[in-house]
């Protein structure tokens, strides 16, 4: 990807910002999403700066207190280069060649794609993820999600290879060993989320130490519901330090169950109590890419290769990654809906 004038600028700016930020963090945080919103060309990057700029007139935001934790504990090239890689390459960049893309070759493409990957299977697809991700990208996709179920060692020179893009890798905590630690440590465009659970301290604690930025994710079935809808969850969550918790449904959770999870989490985000930010899989994904590019698409593969709506559980797989390339996959599932002509 080019180095454009804009993206220096921004770049320049946010390491500005960063240094700034030990000194007055709150007008240096005020500072930069105004800068972020004067210079917005797109509308999702409009109203997503318009957003933050006024849920950050609350003086007593949690989320003051989370970015300048994050600014103390996360290795500076990490943040700089994590954030450019989200927030430019894919949320303002990549936005805006999606709905060029979106526009010229008539289908609609999604901002993320989630691969579930499952141990030992997507040892053998390598070479077919790698394609992906490099069609991905060249359609405006920079931000992927990676779902693991074992040792993520075998997946990292895939990450690599990808150095343009922002990788969410989803994993359990006993699957961060020294070593996996050692390997992800240089990959500065990686961002870990572990599962929450009795062992996840541990591990969030070795990678605060390490000054690695994370997240974490909570496998969620009807069962949980209330524990979610009180809070519980997030006030136990923000213990950790993790920028985002995660909501993820479990196969057998009702979809009325989902939108329930979904409100709690827009109604906890907007109200700024925890230093932790709520994000439900499915639905906030499929909100933001609507956002950029007004047909929501979200797009997920199973361990088999078998594309899904996420959005749609209920949906019959719509082909096979391991079958044939990217594009043509949501070419086929995700095309343009024609507006009917007026009579």
């Amino acid at each position: 990807m080019e180095n454009s004038m804009s993206r220096i600028l921004i770049e320049t700016t946010v390491r500005q910002t960063l240094k700034s930020l030990q000194e007055n963090p709150k007008r240096s945080i005020r500072n930069l999403v105004d800068m972020a919103l004067h210079f917005s060309e797109g509308r999702f990057q409009s109203r997503f700066f318009q957003t933050a700029r006024t849920m950050l007139e609350h003086e007593d935001s949690a989320y003051y207190t989370l970015v300048e934790d994050a600014v103390s504990h996360i290795e500076t090239e990490h943040l700089v280069k994590f954030g450019m890689n989200l927030g430019y390459n894919s949320c303002t960049w990549g936005a805006q060649r999606i709905r060029t893309n979106e526009d010229r070759m008539g289908f609609n493409i999604p901002w993320t794609v989630l691969f579930q990957m499952n141990c030992p299977q997507y040892s053998a697809h390598l070479p077919q993820y790698d394609r992906a991700i490099g069609e991905g990208e060249q359609l405006g996709i920079y931000s992927w999600m990676l779902l693991s179920h074992g040792s993520p060692l075998e997946l990292l020179p895939l990450i690599e290879q990808h150095s343009d893009s922002a990788f969410f890798l989803f994993c359990r905590p006993e699957d961060i060993t020294a070593e996996v630690l050692d390997e992800i440590t240089p990959l500065q465009h990686l961002m870990l989320v572990v599962r929450w659970s009795g062992t996840a301290e541990d591990v969030c604690t070795t990678l605060r130490d390490a000054r690695l930025p994370y997240s974490v994710y909570y496998p969620y079935s009807q069962q949980d519901l209330q524990f979610i809808l009180n809070s519980d969850l997030f006030c136990e969550t923000q213990q950790l330090h993790p920028l985002f918790t995660v909501l993820t449904a479990k196969p057998d959770c009702p979809a009325n169950i989902r939108q329930l999870v979904h409100q709690a989490a827009i109604q906890t985000r907007n109200g700024q109590y925890y230093q932790t930010v709520p994000w439900e899989l499915s639905y906030d994904t499929r909100n933001l890419d609507e956002i950029i590019s007004d047909d929501a698409c979200c797009v997920f593969f199973d361990g088999h290769g078998q594309l899904f709506a996420l959005d749609r559980p209920d949906c019959p797989s719509l082909g096979n990654l391991f079958q044939e390339g990217l594009t043509s996959l949501i070419q086929r599932a995700y095309p343009k809906l024609t507006p009917a002509s007026s009579q």
